[in-house]
């Protein structure tokens, strides 16, 4: 008899102990918490990608794929998942933040990300990045280095171009237009940036285009209505500057 009581002791315990996990593993999921700062990315879309995956015990719930799926919405840079005892799902999100237009109707990240918001119009004020295809973050940080050279001057960029044989072109917030070609570019920027305070701001505002694709020198297309320059009074000698036709002047050896 000892022996059947102690069987029927153990198959008692047994079943509790089934009964319990049966238990937990039924409990449902009742909360599902987001945190982080969010500009674009809205709680909507978090809910709409969360919703059935979450419809499930606290256990079963599938931590991969919440992650995948929240990984995937559009606005989303790192996220972190994890289950809280006894029915709830914490979600650590950060936020991608856009740093440049892609083209126009994509965006980069300040790590070199592509962004494809839904609407592009509320980052108009956003600068334009155009580079050859998958060449995104390497076209960004050399903008970065242009940026830092032209904000040493009180200049703002618009628009940088790498075109698909690696010539650059910018655009600043002025209108002025800067090429660059593809060969010593940032030399090149910085020895016309060495020339401006011999131009004087008022005769800068005047250029439409500077073209920096010379060896030893630049030329200047002035915007339409703009006087002709005595370059013999701002520069060494008539012998260093050579008209060239259509508006435009050579400075064959600009001040270093």
């Amino acid at each position: 008899m000892a022996v059947g009581k102690v069987t029927i002791t153990v198959l008692l315990l047994a079943g509790l102990a089934w009964m319990a996990v049966v238990g937990v593993k039924s409990l449902p999921v009742k909360y599902v918490r987001t945190e982080g700062v969010f500009q674009y990315l809205s709680k909507d879309e978090i809910k709409a990608a969360l919703q059935p995956l979450v419809i499930t015990g606290f256990f079963d719930a599938d931590m991969q794929a919440i992650h995948q799926a929240v990984s995937e919405l559009t606005w989303v840079d790192t996220v972190t998942v994890k289950r809280v005892w006894p029915d709830a799902i914490d979600i650590k999100i950060r936020e991608k933040k856009p740093y440049v237009r892609w083209g126009q109707n994509q965006l980069v990240s300040a790590r070199g990300e592509i962004i494809t918001p839904k609407n592009i119009d509320a980052f108009k004020n956003l600068p334009i990045l155009q580079g050859p295809e998958q060449q995104q973050l390497k076209t960004l940080e050399i903008m970065k280095g242009v940026n830092t050279a032209l904000a040493d001057q009180s200049m703002k960029m618009a628009e940088f171009t790498i075109n698909d044989r690696w010539a650059w072109k910018i655009k600043l917030t002025t209108g002025l237009e800067i090429l660059l070609g593809r060969n010593e570019q940032l030399k090149k920027l910085q020895r016309f940036l060495k020339t401006l305070e011999v131009l004087g701001q008022e005769q800068v505002e005047k250029i439409a285009i500077v073209d920096l694709r010379y060896p030893n020198g630049y030329a200047v297309s002035w915007k339409p209505g703009t006087e002709e320059i005595d370059w013999s009074h701002r520069f060494l000698s008539d012998s260093d500057t050579s008209a060239i036709p259509g508006g435009r002047k050579e400075i064959a050896n600009p001040p270093t």
